[in-house]
């Protein structure tokens, strides 16, 4: 991971990031958040409801959103001040994750950058949002 610093970034620069849902992503993210709603895993359940099938954690995929950020855009060191989150669609047990990032601002005097985010499966939005990111300076 390639770290950039305020002075790297540019207004429009941006960064993405794919990642497919599996049965161990679902999992994994219940156990560790405590969300065990049964629309993410029971598929009985999930069948009475209006998705038809289970369905992974919106905040799942919004931290698909994090990785971007923490790894691509601008990467390490980089500190979440905020993010907005709108949830547009379900994503399913085998979707792709398309992640992206553009800078839509920079306030150079407080170091920050704010970033569109939004996460696409198979074109289509699941997640808009924007986030606003504290970047480190060269020098420290």
């Amino acid at each position: 991971m390639t770290a950039l610093f305020f002075e790297d970034l540019s207004v429009g620069q941006s960064a993405e990031l794919t990642r497919t849902v599996d049965e161990k992503a679902i999992q994994g993210f219940a156990d560790v958040s405590g969300d065990h709603n049964p629309v993410h895993l029971d598929e009985a359940f999930a069948a009475t409801t209006q998705f038809k099938t289970r369905i992974a954690h919106g905040m799942l995929s919004a931290a698909f959103i994090s990785a971007l950020i923490a790894g691509k855009l601008p990467g390490p060191g980089a500190i979440y001040l905020g993010q907005s989150l709108s949830f547009k669609r379900p994503v399913k047990i085998g979707d792709e994750v398309v992640v992206t990032a553009t800078i839509t601002a920079l306030d150079a005097e407080k170091a920050r950058a704010t970033l569109a985010t939004v996460c696409t499966v198979n074109g289509k939005a699941v997640i808009e949002g924007e986030a606003l990111i504290m970047v480190p300076r060269k020098g420290g």
